[in-house]
């Protein structure tokens, strides 16, 4: 069993899922959606989907299945094992109506996969991900930032390795010390020190950036909070915005290229952007107007809904 896993706690799910319950998850969607859900999925996680007992595996696909026959959601997403995946069982996948297939690579450097038992090597998610692709399914990979015996350069080297095997989409999720694993074995021992919520944070908004530049779609940065987590959580980064304290961060590290750019004096700042992009601009409790103050420039923001979004317009102060 690899060294991190606990899915019952980053799931909350701690009974094995019926057919029936999987119904009933999908009509809970389509009341709560309503028209909405067309351009929903059915997803499967918190397990490898093509591993567990085939018969078990049908049970929950046919009961998903009728609800992207009728049109009422827009596919099945499933997540597995990059070491569980052939042309066969993609065949079976694509008659159940799953769309998109993400595989749990976590790390491409085989030295970090087999510390971590994880079981599989970095070849293995590559040859996945072709067959995925060519019997065209959607691929998302999924990645773990600070593992044992990983570190950042390691980290962005999975990072780019997954640039180049370009899948749609990419999950981010920093390593948590969670009960009753074997790195809280580890921890405990003081063979493992989880990276600090700081460096994390400044990691993956470099990994967001990169993947948004390839145009790979980061559908989640950071493990959901839930009841599950928090009472197996040990140690380690979490936060429960922490895609938003990244993107602050990006905007950061953009204002700041701004004024190097534009050459702007120390002194006072005046930044106009969208109302949807004050709070990421300003950052967590001001953080970032109290980091360019620190750097010399004070700053006014004045919102303007006449910008897009992604714009921040900076000129100097009085």
């Amino acid at each position: 069993m690899c060294s991190f896993c606990d899915q019952k706690s980053i799931t909350g799910q701690h009974c094995r899922l019926t057919a029936q319950q999987v119904k009933d998850a999908a009509e809970t969607a389509l009341r709560t959606l309503h028209n909405a859900a067309q351009n929903a999925e059915i997803a499967f996680f918190g397990g490898s989907f093509t591993a567990i007992d085939r018969q078990y595996m049908l049970s929950l696909l046919q009961a998903a299945y009728p609800y992207v026959e009728k049109g009422q959601v827009s596919g099945i997403r499933v997540s597995t094992r990059p070491d569980a995946i052939d042309w066969e069982v993609l065949q079976l996948l694509k008659q159940y109506g799953v769309t998109s297939v993400e595989l749990g690579a976590q790390s491409m450097d085989d030295g970090v996969l087999s510390a971590n038992g994880r079981g599989h090597s970095a070849q293995d998610v590559e040859k996945a991900s072709a067959l995925i692709r060519k019997a065209g399914f959607s691929l998302g990979l999924q990645m773990m930032t600070g593992l044992y015996k990983s570190s950042e350069a390691l980290d962005m080297y999975t990072a780019k390795k997954i640039c180049a095997i370009c899948p749609q989409t990419v999950r981010v999720y920093p390593t948590l010390v969670l009960r009753g694993t074997r790195l809280a074995q580890l921890y405990t021992d003081g063979l493992y020190a989880p990276p600090s919520l700081e460096s994390t944070v400044a990691l993956c908004t470099q990994l967001l950036s990169l993947f948004e530049g390839e145009g790979i779609r980061v559908i989640r940065l950071g493990l959901h909070s839930s009841e599950g987590l928090r009472s197996a959580y040990v140690a380690g980064p979490f936060h429960p915005a922490l895609r938003q304290l990244c993107q602050s961060r990006q905007i950061l590290c953009h204002v700041l290229e701004q004024i190097k750019k534009k050459q702007f004096p120390c002194g006072p700042l005046v930044l106009h952007v969208h109302p949807k992009t004050l709070s990421k601009l300003t950052g967590q409790k001001k953080s970032n107007l109290r980091e360019l103050a620190r750097r010399g420039y004070p700053a006014q923001v004045y919102q303007d809904e006449m910008l897009a979004e992604d714009v921040i317009e900076i000129e100097p102060g009085k």
